[in-house]
């Protein structure tokens, strides 16, 4: 009898969580679990399939596939897309839930996993497939088509979706699954829907099923013709500027980057998702780029001639809603292992992996470099620049309120290379890409590509989980904090200590100054009472959010001062417990982050009555009339 002859009787969810716990990938000789463990919320949709196959594997770490006890669906998907990016994308989570909210509220998740190109399966609970009982407890009846379940929202946010319908449906859909998440091409959030009744019902699986398979994770290298079309691009570049995006980091490409700026002195700046590829004091590092740049590197990209972008898909902040790159004769030359984003901006595309890519571009430019007045002019803005690093951070009096710069300038006296940063939204992410000296390839974590205010803390705990050896801090203002605090619990229950600084400035900040630069005057961004003309600008709302925390399990440490939030960081670092460092910054503090140095397109009334409105559009039509469509 051969292997694939034998068979073990099991019910599809033991069947599923086995096959799951013997999936590896492998990268250059590597091997990693490919699904690492499970987060889950049980209820009637998955507590007898999910939840009972999970108990019969065993509980805590040795399990084959551990388990971890979320708070909130859509909290344990940030989770574990925390946990997929530290780990460059070749190792994820699992996430179950029930039928009805239980799956709908993973839809904000799998939205953020599939934009930012990073793995994770998600298996909600469904309705019953043999429509037993109809319609079931949670279950949304359309009255156009019987097969439809409120699991269908999670159809356009996922990259693969199947419904498993029949036990032995779940074989192919399972290796589907695997393929897609291991795919650094396709990857994204994986749905394998399980109706209650499926997930319970026994069969006889193939061994060969549930035995070891490894997904090799491949390095696609660029066709020699392209390389050398991109070689003789760059030879011709007066001006040549390198814009390095998230997959840098996946590919793990950060010394073959590192060659390459070295070798032929092209300046590199850097996307959300790219920044921390160069270290913030190499020579050729000139910091972040677009509406949340540094103004060194925006002005190289409104003069570059070429354009190259390895592992970037080219978000409107990047490119300032198409207004950034001016040059009249400007071309772009992408690196990018998807075809989609490498074909981009009309460019000239490298459709490989980003080390692959790198190491053969450099070789093929053997003895170039770009002239020295260009390098000496880009080193010269770099000093610029950290000059107004160094008086954003700067603190006058350590006995005064701090702002948010004069935060992040503390923090940064206080982390070495091994800290991670973790922010997603909010008037935050500007400041830091502006501002923060990247001293590592990893410490450097903004979730940008769908800017999800919740992400921070759930996300903390992903990646503590796999860089358990590392500070890791989250960055959370009020706002955020309101909206997703719960997997605080989490992390006191299971003994992650994450830091947290827990910023208090009585609103939404960012949106705030937005509302106000389109003419929209600030309209609902405060946490104030109502004033008597009806409006949101009575006092402050008398929430403590430190209260709060230190009520979900937390070690609380309030700073009032510079001197004692830079006091309160370093005790933080130091604890072995969950910490949050509470501070209410100074709002009116003259020491804040420089302006935006890019535009980006916020669309404006075009017509009405208030004069906030009418100007902030005459600055629309102004800075939207810059925009260009490149091909």
């Amino acid at each position: 009898m051969t292997t694939a002859d034998r068979t073990v009787r099991l019910t599809v969810a033991q069947a599923l969580v086995q096959f799951l716990a013997a999936q590896y990938t492998e990268r250059d000789g590597v091997r990693h679990r490919l699904v690492d463990s499970c987060w889950g919320i049980f209820g009637h949709g998955n507590v007898a399939g999910i939840g009972q196959a999970l108990v019969e594997n065993g509980q805590g770490p040795g399990a084959p596939l551990p388990y971890h006890q979320g708070r909130n669906e859509q909290a344990m998907v940030h989770a574990a897309v925390g946990f997929a990016r530290q780990h460059n994308r070749l190792s994820a989570q699992a996430v179950t839930t029930s039928i009805g909210p239980g799956a709908t509220n993973l839809v904000t998740g799998a939205a953020l996993a599939t934009v930012n190109r990073l793995p994770v399966l998600l298996l909600p609970g469904d309705i019953f497939a043999s429509r037993a009982p109809d319609p079931v407890l949670q279950q949304l009846e359309s009255p156009y088509a019987g097969d439809v379940s409120v699991n269908d929202t999670l159809r356009p946010v996922s990259r693969y979706f199947d419904r498993v319908t029949r036990p032995e449906a779940l074989i192919p859909a399972a290796l589907q699954a695997m393929r897609v998440l291991s795919d650094p091409a396709e990857t994204g959030a994986v749905t394998l829907a399980l109706p209650q009744d499926v997930q319970a019902e026994a069969y006889d699986w193939p061994e060969e099923f549930l035995a070891e398979r490894v997904w090799r994770v491949g390095r696609p290298v660029p066709e020699a013709d392209a390389v050398a079309e991109a070689a003789e691009a760059v030879r011709a570049a007066r001006r040549p500027l390198l814009i390095a995006g998230g997959g840098v980091h996946h590919s793990e490409a950060e010394d073959a980057l590192r060659a390459f700026a070295d070798a032929t002195g092209v300046p590199v700046a850097s996307t959300q998702a790219g920044k921390g590829s160069l270290r913030h004091d190499h020579p050729a590092d000139v910091g972040g780029i677009g509406h949340t740049g540094t103004a060194v590197a925006d002005e190289l990209a409104r003069t570059a001639d070429l354009v190259i972008g390895v592992g970037t898909r080219y978000t409107d902040f990047t490119t300032a809603s198409s207004t950034l790159f001016e040059d009249p004769g400007v071309r772009f030359l992408n690196l990018n292992i998807t075809s989609f984003d490498a074909h981009k901006l009309g460019a000239r595309s490298l459709v490989a992996d980003a080390r692959a890519g790198l190491e053969a571009l450099t070789d093929a430019l053997a003895g170039h470099h770009v002239g020295r007045a260009y390098e000496a002019e880009y080193a010269e803005g770099r000093a610029r620049w950290e000059r107004v690093v160094d008086a954003a951070y700067a603190v006058p009096d350590e006995k005064a309120v701090p702002s948010q710069t004069q935060v992040l300038g503390a923090l940064d006296s206080v982390v070495d290379d091994t800290d991670i940063v973790i922010n997603a939204a909010g008037s935050l992410p500007g400041d830091l890409h502006k501002l923060w000296r990247a001293r590592s390839p990893r410490q450097y974590h903004l979730e940008y590509g769908y800017s999800c205010m919740g992400y921070e803390i759930p996300a903390a705990i992903g990646v503590r989980m796999a860089a358990p050896g590392r500070p890791v801090w989250a960055l959370v203002g009020d706002g955020t904090y309101l909206m997703l605090p719960t997997e605080l619990v989490t992390a006191v229950q299971e003994g992650i200590n994450i830091n947290m600084i827990l910023l208090q400035n009585h609103g939404y900040a960012s949106i705030g100054g937005l509302s106000e630069q389109t003419g929209a005057e600030r309209f609902g961004t405060a946490y104030r009472y109502r004033a008597p003309d009806g409006t949101y600008t009575g006092d402050p709302l008398p929430v403590d959010l430190a209260a709060n925390a230190a009520s979900l399990g937390m070690d609380v440490l309030r700073a009032r001062t510079y001197a004692e939030l830079r006091e309160a960081l370093e005790t933080a670092r130091a604890s072995s417990r969950p910490t949050c460092v509470y501070v209410e910054t100074d709002t009116s503090s003259e020491v804040a982050a420089p302006g935006a140095q890019a535009w980006w397109d916020v669309v404006v009334a075009e017509t009405s009555d208030r004069e906030a409105a009418r100007e902030a559009r005459e600055e629309y039509e102004r800075q939207a009339a810059r925009r260009r469509r490149h091909v």
